[in-house]
């Protein structure tokens, strides 16, 4: 009796195990069944939590505006840093003269100068970029300004005759920093922290510009810093120096920010006196933008809280080109993973972060071939994944679509709350005001299908009447050109 009991369990807990392995099979094979039908799901569910009707991106610009109040009210009032740049002067075409420009922002740096003839424009212009060597980056403050300072001495020295700078008068120069500064006036700020693999800890709460005088007078060089600029401010510069209409600049590159031009009077935390021109710029800082009806993802959510800097930087982690690449990733990933979109294992270069580049992702997105060749090309040469159907290409176009014209279209939504917070959207004394945007980064410039929605959308939300009065521009090198123009702005001179 004991040994029929015993074989009955067994053969009873045989036919378990074995119902269970076949319902596992059986729940693989469905859920793998038609991965067609299954990743249509993903895409559909992800168009769906990206989406950016017209109602959803007036309110974001909305609470856009508000940000903007806050920030203006009083330091840390709001998620905006909305900086005071201590610019109060732009460029009027009236400047004339050699003015020079330094852009320290990375591994290289560039120095400048401008020939400025009034309003005939630059006649000339001339630069040259020099690499900075690893131990500098790391060394101290005054073996990095000095190699710069000598740096800035031989580009002088080689200076041709047709740049005719006047004898007697101090030459000048507008310095732009790309690294966090706490500015203190126009020509002076100190640093908060070093990025992009500079580590000089000595040089943290010093002042920069300070530190770059000392090094310029002990390498002999007669020259001030007339202007400290941030790369957003030098684009508003630039483009105001070309067109008389701009008010607002945006940079969309690998991040993103905005600068813009505020009435002295609407800023509650200026204690100073108030300019003459009765205007300052205004450094927003517009990454760090956050609001609840933002279209957030779970792959912006855990985009977020794997990087350096969770829970800040939420509007650039949507909109800029160091991430729209890596949402693509996650996307693609996650039906890797779960609908075997490239076969039966997940590709391993899939799951390396950041191993898609935003300009990868455009030009899949730009695929015009019939067969989708170029977006087999990537997925091959990138990730290793070879001999994709024509239906999984499209799919990878699908979710580059649904990013990039999110993206595109927030970013349209975050200049509306610019253009409602200067008052650029009504009517001023019965007429519409031109407005005109300077645009630049590389993202903006060179990906054309996000370029397209963003103008599109702006047009779209501002309506048919306000659209003939607001322009976008592409104004190229603010961290260059538009810093020398600042320096011609605040010259000693004038």
């Amino acid at each position: 009796m004991g040994k029929k009991v015993t074989v009955g369990a067994a053969v009873i807990g045989g036919a378990a195990v074995c119902a269970a392995a076949a319902f596992i099979v059986r729940c693989r094979m469905q859920q793998n069944s038609n991965p067609v039908s299954k990743s249509g799901d993903i895409v559909k569910e992800l168009e769906e939590h990206c989406a950016t009707p017209v109602s959803k991106l007036k309110q974001i610009a909305d609470a856009m505006t508000v940000e903007m109040h806050a920030g203006l009210a009083s330091e840390g009032g709001s998620k905006l840093k909305m900086l005071i740049t201590y610019v109060d002067n732009l460029p009027t075409r009236d400047e004339q003269g050699v003015y020079y420009a330094l852009d320290l922002g990375g591994t290289n740096f560039r120095v400048l100068r401008v020939q400025l003839a009034g309003k005939s424009g630059i006649e000339y212009k001339e630069f040259a970029e020099v690499s900075i060597p690893p131990q500098l980056m790391v060394g101290t403050p005054e073996a990095l300004f000095d190699y710069i300072a000598a740096e800035l001495n031989k580009f002088i020295s080689s200076e041709s005759e047709k740049f005719r700078h006047p004898s007697g008068r101090q030459r000048e120069l507008g310095f732009t920093f790309s690294f966090p500064v706490l500015q203190l006036s126009i020509d002076s700020g100190t640093l908060i922290r070093w990025t992009k693999g500079f580590s000089i800890q000595d040089m943290v709460g010093r002042d920069v510009v300070a530190e770059l005088t000392k090094a310029m007078d002990r390498q002999g060089v007669d020259m001030r810093v007339s202007a400290l600029v941030n790369d957003t401010v030098g684009t508003l510069a630039g483009g105001k120096y070309d067109n008389k209409d701009v008010a607002v600049a945006v940079i969309l590159g690998t991040g993103s920010n905005a600068a813009y031009v505020e009435r002295a009077q609407a800023i509650p935390k200026w204690h100073g006196p108030h300019p003459k021109s009765g205007e300052m710029v205004i450094n927003m800082e517009w990454g760090n933008f956050k609001s609840s009806h933002l279209p957030l993802t779970e792959y912006d959510n855990t985009l977020d809280a794997e990087s350096l800097n969770p829970g800040e930087q939420i509007f650039e982690k949507m909109i800029s080109g160091m991430y729209l690449g890596e949402l693509l990733r996650r996307v693609l990933y996650r039906m890797a993973n779960e609908v075997a979109l490239f076969g039966d294992t997940v590709p391993p270069k899939l799951k390396t972060h950041f191993i898609l580049r935003t300009p990868e992702m455009s030009a899949m997105h730009h695929d015009t071939s019939p067969d989708l060749n170029v977006v087999g090309d990537k997925l091959k040469d990138i990730l290793e994944i070879s001999n994709t159907s024509l239906s999984t290409r499209k799919t990878v176009v699908e979710i580059c679509n649904i990013l990039a014209t999110r993206g595109a279209r927030l970013a349209a939504a975050g200049i509306l709350g610019i253009l409602k917070k200067t008052g650029r959207d009504s009517f001023r004394d019965g007429e519409l005001p031109n407005t005109v945007i300077a645009m630049d980064g590389g993202l903006y410039e060179h990906y054309s299908e996000y370029r397209n929605c963003l103008e599109n959308t702006l047009n779209e939300l501002v309506g048919e009447k306000l659209a003939k009065h607001v322009k976008l521009i592409l104004s190229n090198d603010g961290s260059g050109i538009g810093a020398a123009l600042l320096a011609a702005c605040h010259s000693q001179y004038i």
